[in-house]
């Protein structure tokens, strides 16, 4: 059976017990992949940042919080799967240091570090064998084809789904799916429509259907 990872929703940095660094991500696209997945009779393992969707009954579903969590949950399931999807919108950065105890409001202005959080999928396709495909997601507000070109270069990936801010927390999203040669499409529609042509896409790479 074709085994296939998805990454899904946001991941949280604390700041302090109380406080942390996050962002928009619902995880529909991410829910919309796993039972589109289960449809073609894949095997499907979900590593989720906290979300308020349900996941497939059938999947096997991995909660994280922080961004380097949901990098040890995928290099320990990765070598077990054909296909990486990254769909999750992992924290960027993180705070340089955590503070233990709450950080009490004082009226004066708060700086603070932050420093880079690991790069999950650059991270999986490092250790990529020539059987497994990766499909990443790229979110960009300017330059987004290149932006997206460059990623999927940087990071190993077979296609890159770039898509733009209006997707989060949105029934419905427009794609355009890049592989190394250039544009592959430009889809639109529900995310459970396109998280079906993205899974035929992946299969198809795999000559799985």
């Amino acid at each position: 059976m074709y085994k296939i990872l998805i990454t899904s929703g946001p991941t949280r940095e604390y700041l302090d017990p109380v406080r942390f660094l996050t962002n928009g991500s619902s995880g529909q696209m991410g829910a919309a992949l796993a039972y589109s997945a289960i449809e073609f009779g894949c095997e499907v393992t979900v590593v989720t940042g906290p979300v308020k969707i349900s996941y497939p009954k059938q999947a096997q579903v991995i909660k994280v919080e922080t961004t380097q969590q949901m990098l040890d949950a995928c290099l320990k399931q990765f070598p077990l799967c054909d296909c990486v999807i990254g769909a999750a919108a992992p924290c960027d950065y993180k705070p340089v240091r955590y503070s233990s105890s709450k950080l009490s409001k004082t009226g004066k202005t708060l700086k603070m570090e932050f420093l880079p959080t690991p790069d999950i999928l650059a991270s999986l396709g490092a250790i990529k064998t020539p059987d497994q495909t990766i499909i990443g997601f790229a979110l960009e507000t300017d330059n987004g084809l290149a932006h997206a070109q460059e990623k999927l270069r940087r990071k190993n990936c077979d296609l890159i789904c770039l898509n733009a801010p209006s997707a989060i927390n949105s029934q419905e999203n427009s794609i355009t799916l890049i592989s190394e040669s250039g544009v592959v499409a430009q889809l639109s529609g529900s995310k459970k429509d396109l998280a079906t042509k993205i899974i035929r896409y992946a299969l198809e790479l795999e000559k799985n259907i």
